[in-house]
């Protein structure tokens, strides 16, 4: 790779380890300076090499180097703690400089926001750079770059954002997607993107970084590219349960326990199957770690949950005393994220994982416990290294599904297709999927963005789908934000879909202050619907941010509600304030409690949840929902569930998030007027909705001459034949969407 391989690094290749470092760089009275800035190595820079050699990724470099030269697609397989998310990065940025970065910089994308934090600050170590300068970062909310950044890890979803503006990713020379096998959705496209943005660019290279199995999949999908295997490091002994998983919480706790108290050195990993059975899981831990003995020493439970906001920084920090001994404990995404946790010798693996898959026939997602994948399994073998053990809480011959399931086939795709559209409009040609979505679900997607009006009549971008692109929210809220320019209520609409888009602000109270927390998020409370106690909570917590005797912390704290989300939710607010002035859209002042603004505000929301609404059919709360039929109740933690003892439930509700599970139900509910949904609602949908009783009463409001006539025809005809000859508007289906 030219002379940017004249580095203190060059000696890795067997064939060049007889050079000595002295006759490359001439040791002694000079100091060896660092190709990226232009400094002197620190001392600190060596030690950190030292480690950095002993990698298994270390032995395949010159092959890797030579592989990048000479092909435009990479192929790297390795599974955690081999090196491949923090070497290959670098050795890809000295690529680039020994062209002089004609073809752009370095881009490395991962899937977890707290992983490419981590990667960034490791690397820049690694690289005796700065943080922000040569090695930076770009995350949801937070960027850490500069105009001398050369190498910067993104989530993936980001550098999907990136694609509106430069869609052939002009700015890089060398694309790195880490962590392939995740499959989320924004690394599937940009997997199925890049294949043809490599035809355009025949000076562009990409890197795969993955595990097995799925290194096997990517070669059938890329076809003819070199592939390199690291070495994974010896599995720890796996001690497997005689019997089945399907009691495995207690069972997990209950042993973390014993090996506590068998003294033996090393901290210890819990994979549980959903965040809840985490947080569960801590409060039980903490509990029990205060009646063991002193003797035992202290055992420390740490929570780490990927996506989690302010994830501690205990990962890679050394317990606090010898005696001290942390239990991590975490979720089915968090395999990867193990690569500097060194001090791991026991893994328990419950091998279940709670998702949500989406449902497109009835815009839903479904709780569903599943089985992890062999894949998964097996890098949880090798996170204690080979003196340590992994215990696994099911039967050795259980059959586990051979890879991840990829999550394009469990999501709602809406807003995928939304950006392929666009993609569509820069240039690119179609993506090339390694798994192709569902074709229902592609069809359900492209029927809601036909009713949103994002498409014209031949299935293409129409303006306002353009608009609705370039907001970074889901296609429905992109619309009623949009539609707020026009009510005269967009401060409002951002601030509820900045407390929609950030993790829920609501703290899990500590036990015996449930009623104490009910109390303090009471009065938030609004009359009008859970999207206004939202504005609510937002508007005091910014007034707590100008308080002289108090911080907003502390004002947190006392009302049970989570600070670091509504942090989250000024900085989502103050992103998609800027987009709006960006593309120039008018902002009103805000005016919020106003009897005008209210109404405005439900019309806002309705021009983008038309399709989410349902009414109580008995007064008791019990809701049906009119795009699917099914039934469903208030979340208990709405208003209108503590104040339904009060004021009673409202009739009809718009609602932002519907979930099949055991209680099936319906978060952030608001009330609105069956006339408004009416105004609100493309007819064409409207005559869609499969028939009701609802469906009826929204009829007689629309046209009630009509709903007279069919009621006197009805009366004449015999009721053999009233199934076969219906009403006339009864019958129109208005099947306008259709794929293209």
């Amino acid at each position: 790779m030219s002379d940017a391989n004249n580095s203190a690094e060059s000696n890795i290749c067997p064939e060049s380890e007889e050079c000595a470092a002295e006759d490359l760089f001439g040791f002694g009275d000079d100091l060896e300076l660092n190709r990226f800035d232009g400094l002197p190595f620190s001392s600190r820079y060596y030690e950190l090499l030292k480690e950095r050699k002993t990698l298994p990724v270390w032995t395949v470099r010159c092959e890797f180097e030579d592989a990048l030269v000479n092909n435009q697609l990479v192929i790297v397989s390795g599974t955690a703690k081999t090196g491949r998310g923090t070497q290959i990065p670098q050795w890809c940025a000295e690529f680039c400089l020994s062209a002089q970065y004609q073809h752009g910089m370095v881009v490395c994308t991962q899937t977890s926001r707290q992983q490419a934090v981590d990667l960034a600050l490791r690397v820049a170590d690694e690289m005796d750079v700065n943080i922000g300068h040569e090695v930076g970062y770009t995350i949801p909310l937070e960027t850490c770059c500069s105009s001398d950044t050369v190498l910067r890890y993104c989530t993936d979803d980001m550098l999907l954002r990136e694609m509106m503006s430069d869609p052939f990713l002009e700015h890089y020379g060398v694309i790195i997607i880490d962590q392939a096998h995740e499959r989320t959705v924004s690394t599937d496209i940009l997997l199925g993107l890049l294949k043809d943005i490599l035809l355009q660019r025949p000076e562009l290279r990409v890197v795969l970084l993955a595990i097995p199995p799925f290194t096997n999949k990517l070669l059938s999908h890329y076809h003819s590219v070199p592939l390199l295997r690291l070495e994974p490091p010896s599995p720890a002994e796996a001690v497997h349960s005689h019997s089945g998983n399907k009691d495995y919480f207690f069972p997990a706790l209950r042993l973390v326990l014993e090996i506590h108290r068998t003294k033996e050195e090393g901290d210890v990993v819990v994979f549980f199957a959903s965040a809840e059975e985490v947080n569960c899981a801590h409060s039980i831990l903490r509990r029990e770690g205060t009646r063991l003995g002193a003797e035992l020493g202290r055992m420390v439970p740490v929570v780490l949950c990927p996506g989690r906001v302010g994830l501690p920084t205990a990962l890679s920090d050394q317990p606090d005393s010898k005696k001290s001994r942390r239990v991590f404990l975490s979720t089915t995404q968090g395999e990867d994220m193990w690569w500097a946790a060194e001090s791991v010798n026991f893994v328990i693996d419950t091998g279940v994982q709670k998702k949500m898959v989406y449902n497109p026939r009835i815009r839903a997602n479904s709780e569903v416990l599943q089985p992890i994948s062999q894949c998964q399994a097996d890098t949880r073998k090798q996170l204690s290294g080979p003196t340590g053990k992994c215990f696994c809480l099911y039967q050795e011959d259980s059959e586990l599904p051979a890879e991840k399931a990829p999550q394009i086939l469990e999501s709602n795709i809406s807003p995928t297709v939304l950006f392929l559209k666009r993609m569509e409009i820069a240039g690119l040609g179609q993506c090339d999927f390694i798994d192709r979505p569902d074709p229902e679900g592609l069809m359900q997607a492209l029927e809601e963005l036909d009713y949103l009006a994002a498409l014209d009549d031949d299935g293409n971008l129409s303006e306002m789908g353009i608009i609705m692109s370039e907001i970074p929210l889901d296609p429905q809220m992109a619309k009623a934000l949009l539609a707020s320019c026009e009510f005269d209520c967009v401060s409002e609409m951002l601030t509820i879909a900045a407390m929609l888009s950030a993790p829920s602000c609501f703290v899990e109270p500590p036990t015996g202050m449930t009623h104490e927390a009910a109390q303090c998020h009471r009065k938030f409370q609004h009359p009008e619907g859970d999207h206004f106690t939202l504005i609510n909570i937002y508007n005091a917590f910014k007034q707590s941010q100008r308080e002289q005797y108090f911080t907003s912390q502390k004002w947190c704290q006392d009302y049970f509600l989570d600070h670091s989300a509504l942090k989250t939710a000024e900085a989502t607010r103050s992103e998609l304030t800027d987009t709006l002035n960006r593309i120039e859209l008018p902002i009103s002042e805000p005016c919020f409690g106003t009897k005008s603004n209210t109404h405005n505000i439900k019309r806002a929301l309705m021009a983008g949840f038309f399709m989410q609404i349902a009414r109580d059919v008995d007064g008791s709360g019990n809701y049906f929902i009119l795009t699917h039929k099914h039934m469903a109740q208030v979340h208990p933690l709405s208003c209108y569930g503590a104040q339904s003892h009060k004021q009673g439930l409202p009739e009809w509700v718009v609602f932002h998030e519907y979930t099949l599970s055991e209680n099936n139900c319906m978060r952030t509910v608001c009330e609105i007027s069956p006339q408004v949904y009416i105004q609100m609602a493309p007819l064409y949908f409207f005559y869609n909705l499969p028939p009701s009783e609802s469906k009826d009463i929204l009829q007689d409001m629309l046209d009630p001459d009509a709903s007279r006539k069919c009621e006197e025809k009805q009366k004449d005809i015999p009721v053999s034949n009233q199934d076969d000859s219906g009403c006339g508007i009864g019958s129109q289906t208005y099947d306008r969407c259709v794929i293209q």
